[in-house]
């Protein structure tokens, strides 16, 4: 027996040329299989809404009325509104509301030859259908590791990754915004002195207590160049706004505070008497994607391999490998190979984790625990 998630209704069960499914005559919300839905929603709408179901980034307070696991609730805009779906990523159902079935673009109702066709050319009908069929399902996994937008090429081209599993945030990311809007704004106001900048302000683990100390906060905001600028705001960006609509501005700040600490602690550690400045806000920001990558470790990224190929990987993997090549980048760090503070960008990462670890048990009660 199916149950309605809203009104707690046992659902009936209906049919129509698509196949089966269920019905509230209380509500008149209905549940539908994923196959279904397939045959009358178009394909991108359907394979975008269970790649966000699958990604770990949404939750929800309803049970499924087949396995009574708790749905996911995924926003997807269509005709410029945004409906919130209920997703089952086990029993590969989908409860829609009243009217949200019908706001949602439906294939075009394909009219069946008479059957007054021979033998051979129902053959060969079916057999074109069949290529057709083929052909659509090349497309859609070739598709699944391209980006969607034809300016994501851009960072791609220079090995940065394109994110995927795009999430509807349910508050603004100010903090992040802010964040990515100051650093640039210090960097460009100081850009034609920045060397002397960063002499004056970064942080030389040898003499910590300069400026009472403030290089601790004003190295966060300087960078070594325009690619270490860039490069360290698109990771702000991409990671950032998810984090921090999770966790809350508050936390978020104080997982970047944290993570930023740590990474200085870590980096003079490697060296207590170096007197180069290190300057960067990777420390917190590897602390914010640290965060990112365990909290949804099934959202998915994708790398332009020999400016030819995309490669869609999971965050959880490309984490992992991260931190394979900081360990790796600590040895040159230490023997003097490189500039390049891997110490600070696994400083700053294991608070991440250690967020993570923190409040993953809230956020499991969140999501189990029903509200009205």
């Amino acid at each position: 027996m199916l149950i309605c998630p809203g009104c707690k209704t046992s659902l009936t069960k209906n049919s129509n040329t698509l196949g089966l499914f269920w019905v509230c005559p209380s509500c008149d919300g209905r549940a539908v299989s994923l196959e279904l839905v397939r045959k009358a929603i178009p394909r991108p709408i359907v394979n975008s809404l269970w790649q966000r179901a699958r990604s770990g980034q949404y939750s929800g307070t309803r049970k499924c009325p087949a396995c009574r696991r708790t749905m996911a609730e995924v926003p997807i805009i269509s005709r410029e509104k945004t409906e919130y779906l209920d997703v089952c990523t086990g029993c590969h159902f989908i409860f829609f509301d009243p009217r949200e079935y019908e706001h949602l673009p439906k294939l075009p109702v394909v009219k069946e030859p008479k059957d007054d066709l021979s033998p051979k050319a129902r053959e060969v009908l079916a057999l074109a259908r069949l290529e057709i069929l083929k052909k659509d399902q090349e497309s859609e996994g070739m598709g699944e590791s391209s980006p969607e937008h034809w300016w994501e090429i851009i960072p791609a081209i220079f090995g940065l990754p394109i994110e995927y599993n795009y999430t509807s945030l349910k508050n603004m990311p100010f903090v992040t915004w802010a964040l990515v809007a100051f650093i640039a704004f210090v960097n460009i106001y100081f850009y034609r002195d920045l060397e002397e900048v960063i002499t004056n302000w970064g942080l030389i683990p040898a003499e910590l207590g300069r400026h009472f100390g403030f290089t601790f906060i004003s190295s966060f905001f300087l960078h070594a160049g325009l690619i270490h600028l860039i490069g360290n705001l698109y990771f702000l960006l991409v990671f950032g706004d998810n984090t921090e609509d999770i966790l809350g501005k508050k936390n978020f700040i104080l997982l970047v505070a944290i993570a930023t600490l740590a990474g200085h602690i870590a980096h003079i550690m490697g060296d207590p008497r170096a007197t180069v400045p290190c300057v960067g806000a990777s420390g917190g920001i590897s602390g914010i994607m640290a965060y990112y990558c365990l909290r949804f470790p099934k959202a998915s990224v994708g790398f332009l391999w020999y400016y030819r190929f995309w490669i869609r990987i999971p965050v959880g993997v490309m984490f992992a490998l991260w931190v394979l090549s900081q360990m790796l980048q600590v040895f040159w760090q230490v023997s003097g190979f490189t500039n390049v503070s891997a110490l600070a960008h696994l400083g700053g990462a294991s608070i991440g984790i250690l967020f993570w670890w923190l409040t993953k048990k809230s956020f499991s009660k969140a999501i189990a625990t029903p509200t009205n």
